[in-house]
């Protein structure tokens, strides 16, 4: 999928499937099911050409909209799920009592997860909301 990314990245006019899998010598079973996932994050596009029958896929070029494609998806699919876990497990009662040090020690760490995780989100949610000046401004800071 990477490959495909970059190639379409670096290729100045869209490409069809067949270009992509003569150029990087792959199945076409993984450039459709590349193309797809790429398609399905935001980073590609379909794009149709007048008199052509075929479709051809053009990337997303700037870097930010990338970033903040790659963030959402990051989010739905992993930390949205993990929040959700954490919540679950965190409201499950045990049948030990509070003076177990094992759960004591697991209640603890999965609330420290859950804190840094919640963190982490916030700062996504933020950075998905934010405009590009308002990033570099972040990043210009974080860097000096």
């Amino acid at each position: 999928m990477g490959q495909i990314q970059a190639l379409l990245l670096i290729s100045e006019a869209p490409l069809c499937a067949e270009d992509l899998i003569d150029q990087l010598n792959v199945s076409r079973g993984n450039v459709n099911m590349s193309v797809r996932s790429l398609i399905d994050i935001g980073l590609v596009e379909r794009v149709h050409k007048i008199g052509e029958r075929k479709e051809f896929f053009r990337a997303e070029k700037d870097p930010y909209r990338m970033m903040i494609k790659i963030a959402q998806q990051r989010r739905q699919k992993e930390i949205e799920p993990l929040l959700k876990l954490l919540a679950e497990v965190n409201d499950v009662d045990s049948a030990s009592s509070d003076d177990d040090k094992d759960l004591v020690h697991m209640k603890q760490t999965l609330n420290n997860l859950a804190g840094f995780t919640k963190r982490k989100d916030k700062l996504l949610r933020r950075l998905i909301k934010s405009d590009q000046d308002w990033f570099n401004g972040i990043i210009a800071k974080i860097l000096k």
